[in-house]
């Protein structure tokens, strides 16, 4: 019996895999950082024999609530994933599975490879509508890559969307993976008709080292990207301070920063309503997106959230908040669960990257009920 982590957004220590029913792991913390509950790991054994894999010190995790009423998934081919039983008993979260191969991969939620985000960003050029573009490098050397869809034209709208700030949501990628295929389908006519109307500026993966490290939130620094942008730097967090300095040169009217939430099983957003300059019009673009989109798929409410900030008392760190700040612009996080939808349950697969993608297609017709509104 053999348990490695050795690849790309690998994460797990062995503490004992000597019996099929007695395998104890531990999660390794993000670099330089305290955060820490992805995981990603192989299990090699023998198959057709019942096996237990207790995680431990989950109590001391990033969000110890977010193991209640959460299934582990897991894969024999890594690309279909789906989920197996598990258990969490305040400190411990035990999987219980059968596998029927000899290599399995267990994980938090379904990955998405840095070969993957090369892939996107590879096909996506390939479209006339689309550009890549090169912002800078990130403190492991890769590539802070973005896409540009549409022609930029000075009466055209603005629209930016970034993913993966926090790397162990990898629902975000695969969000914007379906945004992308349905924004470059020629045959669609909403995507052509916002292309007529605005210039998308896409940034599939904010975090590519923190991704390919098996973090779950930071950076290859340990920090985390969603409090920097009041003061981005080069030093600490040059993914927010490329992205920053691009905006700065092309404006913003509509930003929109996809995430994953560890413990609520809702599909949900949270705005800008705490800004010093949130005003009656950003909130009639607000609720006008947000009615559209739950009209436009029963995945998507506006009931159970985050609590709302008072006026005057957002975080000015948070990408959504400067964002909506510094450009007078509507700005939303768009939150998708680890665990499923509650209001849609699907016991084999939970919340998922078909169900990620789908949403990432179905927002494009919330932001055509506000493309008009915006400046």
């Amino acid at each position: 019996m053999r348990i490695s982590s050795n690849f790309d957004s690998g994460n797990i220590v062995v503490i004992k895999a000597l019996a099929p029913n007695d395998i104890q792991l531990r999660i390794q913390k993000d670099h330089q950082s305290d955060f820490y509950q992805w995981f990603h790991f192989k299990l090699e054994s023998t198959a057709f024999v019942s096996h237990s894999l207790t995680i431990t010190d989950l109590k001391n995790s990033a969000y110890p609530d977010g193991w209640k009423n959460y299934q582990a998934v897991a894969s024999y081919d890594r690309q279909e994933w789906f989920r197996v039983d598990t258990e969490f008993d305040g400190d411990n979260l035990v999987i219980q599975h059968t596998p029927e191969h000899e290599h399995i991969y267990f994980a938090y939620f379904a990955p998405y490879s840095y070969e993957r985000h090369l892939d996107l960003l590879a096909w996506a050029q390939t479209s006339v509508r689309c550009q890549q573009v090169f912002l800078g490098e990130t403190l492991d050397g890769r590539d802070m890559s973005l896409l540009v869809v549409g022609e930029p034209d000075d009466d055209k709208k603005v629209i930016w969307v970034t993913a993966r700030q926090h790397p162990g949501e990898t629902m975000a990628e695969w969000f914007i993976e379906g945004f992308l295929e349905r924004l470059l389908d020629d045959n669609d006519g909403l995507a052509r008709q916002l292309l007529d109307k605005a210039v998308f500026y896409v940034v599939p993966n904010m975090n590519p080292d923190g991704s390919v490290r098996g973090h779950l939130r930071t950076n290859a620094a340990g920090v985390n990207l969603n409090r920097e942008w009041a003061t981005p730097s080069l030093a600490a967090s040059p993914e927010v301070f490329y992205v920053m300095q691009k905006m700065r040169e092309t404006g913003v009217d509509l930003f929109l920063d996809a995430h994953g939430d560890e413990a609520l099983p809702y599909n949900f957003v949270a705005g800008c309503e705490g800004n010093p300059n949130y005003s009656p019009r950003l909130q009639n673009i607000e609720e006008t997106f947000k009615t559209s989109l739950q009209l436009a798929t029963p995945e998507f409410q506006d009931t159970f959230g985050y609590p709302k900030d008072k006026p005057g008392t957002a975080n000015p760190t948070v990408a959504t908040h400067a964002v909506g700040q510094q450009f007078d612009c509507m700005a939303f996080t768009l939150e998708m669960p680890f665990k499923d939808n509650i209001e849609l349950p699907d016991a084999a697969y939970g919340w998922s990257p078909v169900r990620s993608k789908q949403l990432g297609e179905d927002v494009l017709i919330a932001m055509r009920s506000v493309i008009d509104m915006l400046r």
